[in-house]
C-alpha cells in the first residue's frame, strides 16, 4: 500500500505534468462515473492529503447560459494496487488497458489511474466529507505534531502497532514506517499507547521519516541511499537484526479494530514487551 510519502511524489509528479493543462477528454471506467465528462475543464492543481489524491478542476467559463459549472475535486485513494501513470501522446501504457480506472487527456500529456480502488469526483467545497476525518498529514501544510499526540493519548489501551495506522491519527504512515517507527523508538508492536512515555518523540520520528524520503526514489530509514539494506525491520522475517544479530519476528495486527490484518515485523530482543 502507497505510503504518505509515495503518494507525496506521486502528486507532485502529476501536478508538474498537468496543473494549468485544460482537459480534451476524460474517460472514467467506474460505474458511479461513467457517463461523467469533463472536457475543457482545467487541472488547478494536485496535491496528497495523507494517502489521498486531490486532482482540484476547474470548469470551463460561463456558456450563453451563463450558467457556470462548479470547481470540482477528482479524488482518488490507491489502496494496495493503484499507481497514476502518465504517457506521450499514442505512447504504450505499461499495465493492460482493462486495468484502467481513469484516463485523462490534455495537449501535453496523457494521465492514466491503474487498478485504482476508490474514484470520486465531488464539489470542490465538499471535499472534507472525503477527507475531513483524517488526522493532521504528516507531509502537509496542517501538520500539527501536538494534534497528533494528543490524538494518540485519546485511546489509552490501544497498541501502538495499530494506532500508528489510523489515519484519523495523523495521516500518511504505512505499514513500512509503521514497523521501522516501532523498531527505532524500541517499542513493542502490542505495547499500549498508555505505557508509552514520550508519545511525542514517536510523532516527530514518523514526521522526520517521511520528510527526508519524500523526495527520494528509494525509501530508507537505516542511513545512506546506497547502502543493501535499507530497512532496518520491514520485510526482513527471519533474516538478523541489524542491531542485535537476533531474528526478526512477524505478527499480524489488524490496520484498525475492525479492519483486515496487516503483518507487523519487530525484533524480539530489541523491542521487549513491556
Amino acid at each position: 500500500m502507497p505510503e504518505g510519502d509515495s503518494v507525496y511524489r506521486a502528486t507532485a509528479r502529476l501536478h508538474q505534468a498537468l496543473a494549468g493543462q485544460t482537459l480534451l477528454s476524460s474517460d472514467f471506467r467506474v460505474p458511479a462515473l461513467a457517463t461523467t465528462d469533463l472536457t475543457d475543464y482545467s487541472v488547478h492543481e494536485v496535491v496528497p492529503a495523507g494517502k489521498h489524491l486531490l486532482m482540484r478542476l476547474r470548469p470551463p467559463a460561463a456558456g450563453s447560459s451563463g450558467f457556470a459549472a462548479k470547481p470540482l475535486t477528482l479524488h482518488s485513494h490507491l489502496l494496495m494496487e493503484g499507481r497514476w501513470d502518465l504517457y506521450a501522446d499514442n505512447e504504450r501504457w505499461k499495465k493492460p488497458a482493462h486495468t484502467a480506472r481513469v484516463v485523462l487527456k490534455t495537449p501535453a500529456v496523457t494521465a492514466v489511474g491503474f487498478d485504482i480502488a476508490q474514484v470520486r469526483l465531488v464539489p470542490t467545497e465538499q471535499e472534507n466529507d472525503l477527507i475531513g476525518h483524517l488526522g493532521p498529514d504528516l507531509l502537509g501544510a496542517d501538520w500539527d505534531p501536538e494534534l497528533a499526540a494528543d490524538n494518540l493519548r485519546r485511546n489509552p489501551r490501544q497498541g501502538i502497532g495499530q494506532a500508528l495506522l489510523d489515519q484519523r491519527i495523523m495521516a500518511g504512515v504505512g505499514n513500512v514506517y509503521r514497523c521501522e517507527i516501532l523498531f527505532l523508538r524500541r517499542l513493542h508492536p502490542l505495547v499500549e499507547v498508555g505505557q508509552i512515555a514520550d508519545l511525542p518523540a514517536v510523532v516527530n520520528l514518523a514526521h522526520r521519516l517521511l520528510t527526508i524520503n519524500k523526495d527520494r526514489p528509494r525509501r530508507v530509514t537505516t542511513g545512506q541511499e546506497r547502502t543493501r539494506e535499507p530497512l532496518w525491520v520491514y520485510g526482513r522475517a527471519g533474516k538478523p537484526c541489524l542491531r542485535c544479530g537476533s531474528p526478526i519476528a512477524m505478527l499480524k495486527i489488524p490496520s484498525t479494530p475492525e479492519g483486515a490484518e496487516r503483518d507487523c515485523y519487530w525484533c524480539p530482543h530489541c523491542q521487549p514487551a513491556v
